[in-house]
């Protein structure tokens, strides 16, 4: 998961009071989600609306993004990828990314991460960029789509990039992230710290903060620090994402009866879900069953794309082994899962089907990966 979704939901709001050319809405992550969207629009009668609109010149970008960002705020809040397919379809009046608009450009990035394409949406963030040096938000999605990718350096280039703009709190945090990830976590904690101390910070960018400082704690195997972070950034916003990660670690503390308090009242999306069942299984909950059932029937339905089981594949790696204790499968599925994204969660989860199976290649891949990246975890460290 990466905080840094948080930090690109406010500043879209404070570009978009800026300039109209700089109004964007970015979704947000559920486990390898970077960016958010605002609150859904309403209704189906706003929807015909806005379809109505756009049937009437799709070539206007305005109308375009407007249905398009609807769609994709349906495939997130109800977890189906097809909505994602229909605003793709809506921007297909732009074939060619140098004739989009700035808007088009950035909605179609934040498309291509829901849909793990993370290479054409650096493309497209790249092209932005280069049109537009001073477009903060285009450099702060770029950063975290290379965090993700665990491209630490070219992530570092990008958040360069951002304090160039002048976005001094979003630069500094993005910076403070990737320096925790490579280990320089005294440094990075005590710049996270500072960060939460300025006065009078909104209450979304303080929950990003400590959010962001829960995870390098949990990172650097410290469990009592971590706990402490996340209780303070429930306080300061309880949002679902927090909800997840905090669960997430949780689970990993082999608490899951208090990962299902955690995740009590979420919405049910597939990665709600997914958690519920896993917490589920593991404490025994009567609500488990009916969970993954759930769970299976929504893999079922996706697994009939062709690319699913690639671009889906750390869910189905977390299924497979805390749910179906089907170690091996979870293993294939998590080495896919790797080419396309490395995340803190994604090289765990590896080590740990690995383990699992007793593979010790596996674990040798895991370790190179990591070092590859110059990622430091301790939880990684204690499996490998």
């Amino acid at each position: 998961m990466n905080t840094m979704r948080h930090a690109i939901a406010t500043l879209a709001c404070v570009l978009g009071c800026a300039a109209a050319h700089a109004e964007t809405v970015l979704p947000r992550s559920d486990a390898e989600v970077i960016e958010t969207l605002p609150a859904a629009v309403g209704g189906r009668a706003e929807e015909r609306r806005l379809r109505r609109d756009w049937a009437a010149n799709p070539r206007d970008a305005a109308k375009a993004v407007a249905l398009a960002r609807h769609h994709l705020d349906q495939a997130r809040s109800q977890g189906d990828p097809r909505h994602a397919g229909q605003a793709l379809a809506v921007l297909q009046a732009w074939p060619d990314p140098a004739q989009a608009s700035d808007d088009v450009l950035l909605l179609l990035a934040t498309i291509e991460q829901y849909l793990h394409e993370f290479d054409a949406s650096a493309a497209h963030l790249e092209r932005l960029v280069n049109r537009r040096p001073q477009h903060a938000q285009a450099w702060l999605t770029l950063a975290t789509v290379r965090r993700v990718q665990g491209r630490y350096a070219d992530s570092d280039r990008a958040c360069a990039a951002l304090a160039a703009t002048g976005a001094a709190l979003y630069a500094q945090a993005c910076q403070a992230e990737n320096d925790g990830l490579r280990g320089d976590v005294d440094a990075a904690r005590d710049r996270l710290r500072r960060l939460v101390a300025a006065p009078r910070l909104p209450s979304d960018s303080r929950n990003w903060l400590l959010t962001t400082l829960a995870e390098l704690e949990a990172r650097a195997g410290r469990p009592a620090e971590a706990e402490a972070a996340y209780r303070m950034a429930w306080a300061a916003l309880p949002d679902a994402y927090t909800a997840m990660s905090f669960a997430d670690f949780l689970m990993q503390q082999g608490r899951h009866a208090d990962a299902l308090i955690q995740l009590k009242g979420q919405p049910p999306t597939d990665a709600v879900l997914l958690r519920r069942a896993i917490a589920g299984t593991q404490a025994q909950s009567p609500d488990a069953p009916r969970d993954v059932r759930e769970v299976r029937e929504r893999m079922a339905l996706a697994n009939l794309r062709p690319d699913a089981r690639t671009t889906h594949a750390r869910e189905q790696a977390m299924f497979a082994l805390w749910v179906d204790g089907a170690a091996q499968r979870a293993m294939q599925l998590a080495r896919a899962n790797v080419r396309m994204q490395r995340e803190p969660l994604d090289l765990l989860l590896l080590a740990q089907a690995a383990r699992a199976t007793g593979d010790s290649a596996a674990l040798r891949e895991a370790d190179a990966i990591r070092k590859e990246m110059g990622l430091h975890d301790q939880r990684l460290d204690a499996l490998l």
